[in-house]
């Protein structure tokens, strides 16, 4: 049987909880949460999260990409570093712990060494973006450390037509500086990400926490049904070309086939018809499918199918069609050093050991490009997230500082990850 809980983590689970609930206050929207990159509300949680770290004797700065980095000094000068992090910005109408309970857990976890340094250094990240809600594309803080902010990408612009680039400049930043928010490979021993399960499973189980041991891939579409505006009244239906017709034909057909692939998860999420008038029959239809599976040979596989099909609807009814890529990333396979470190501390110090896949994407996958990585899940009461019923239970943020305390007391006595980072950086 694991150890009870400590007094320590419980009074800081509570903290925690709090810190997430006032980071959920700053918001673009009265009454519900929205945060998106580089907004206003971003830099009103940049300086509440300093205000967290100044006791700890830690300075956060804001890199060119508007990511949030805080090092806690190792015991020894140029040792090298272990991340912690998550992503600070939001979906609209979000719940107060997708992304930033990571963020609050890792100082929370600054917090209980009580000033004692290891034998490296913990880097706190706040990543600026990765649910890809400003610009259509996600991850933004985390491709700027693996170097994957490039000119086309900062030429992406908003609804309101405003460029990445513009963006960081009208932040306050210099995207000439981009190359210097990189990371320095040889100095990063990994990265470890606690987040919220987002779905149902342990809670299923009866348990706290899990250790991730993979991220599904996923291929995110724009799809455009184009067909021809006219009057509502006047048109007879059988010389309609309604690309809103045909478009919600596909959907249909895109949740039906995509039932047939175990594992498969495809969601048409996003859908808007132009002109947008009730008198008006749509000519153009501008749709988002979201494609999911641990195999990229399937997800690959059902995406070309999915889009067939978007094909014969539309020749079907007339209508023109138009796909374009707005994502295409691999499954990733989590650090098997650190994912069994994960499972260990776990078992010693909060609950029995479990992992799983992960079906959301999450920073941790982009990082995974370049330095070791791995994930924490915490419990999501009901399942629910990216709405604001979104919570966790304190017992399970507890359960998370002490396992994350364990974790980072066996990662500086391990030979077996320190060595072996130690020969790669050679």
């Amino acid at each position: 049987m694991p150890p009870p809980v400590s007094q320590s983590a419980t009074a800081r689970a509570a903290e925690v909880i709090a810190r997430c609930q006032a980071l959920a206050r700053y918001s673009e929207d009265a009454g519900s949460l929205r945060r998106t990159f580089l907004s206003p509300p971003m830099r009103d949680c940049h300086q509440a999260i300093a205000g967290w770290l100044k006791p700890l004797g830690v300075v956060p700065t804001i890199d060119a990409a508007g990511n949030l980095r805080a090092v806690h000094p190792a015991a020894t000068a140029n040792a090298p570093a272990l991340l912690l992090g998550s992503h600070l910005d939001t979906v609209p109408d979000a719940g107060a712990y997708d992304g930033m309970l990571g963020v609050v857990l890792a100082i929370a976890l600054l917090e209980q060494l009580e000033g004692q340094r290891l034998p490296f250094a913990i880097e706190i990240i706040g990543f600026s973006e990765e649910e890809g809600v400003r610009f259509g594309i996600p991850f933004i803080g985390s491709r700027a450390l693996v170097g994957r902010l490039d000119e086309e990408l900062l030429g992406k612009r908003d609804p309101k037509g405003v460029s990445l680039r513009e963006a960081i400049q009208n932040f306050g930043l210099d995207p000439s500086q981009l190359p210097a928010a990189r990371l320095q490979y040889e100095k990063v021993l990994g990265y470890l990400e606690f987040h919220i399960e987002q779905g149902p499973v342990l809670e299923t189980l009866g348990l706290p926490l899990a250790a991730v041991d993979a991220i599904v891939g996923q291929t995110r579409l724009a799809i455009t049904f184009t067909g021809q505006a006219n009057h509502a009244g006047t048109t007879p239906m059988n010389a309609r070309r309604d690309a809103l017709a045909g478009a919600a034909q596909w959907m249909v057909a895109v949740e039906s086939e995509a039932r047939r692939a175990s594992g498969l998860v495809a969601t048409v999420g996003s859908i808007r018809a132009y002109p947008g008038a009730s008198n008006v029959i749509p000519g153009e239809v501008r749709l988002t499918l979201d494609v999911r599976h641990s195999s990229d040979e399937v997800r690959t596989e059902w995406v070309r199918r999915l889009t067939a099909s978007a094909l014969e609807v539309a020749a079907r009814r007339g209508l023109g069609l138009d796909t374009a890529t707005l994502l295409e990333q691999s499954a990733v396979v989590m650090d098997a050093v650190l994912t069994s470190e994960i499972l260990s501390a776990v078992r010693a110090s909060a609950s029995t050991a479990h992992q799983m896949p992960s079906g959301a994407g999450h920073d941790a996958m982009i990082l995974a490009e370049r330095v070791p990585a791995a994930m924490i899940f915490l419990r999501s009461p009901g399942g629910t997230s990216h709405h604001p019923a979104e919570s966790v239970l304190a017992e399970d943020v507890a359960c998370a500082i002490e396992s994350g305390l364990c974790l980072l007391r066996r990662l500086a006595a391990s030979p077996r990850f320190l060595e072996r980072t130690t020969r790669n950086r050679a």
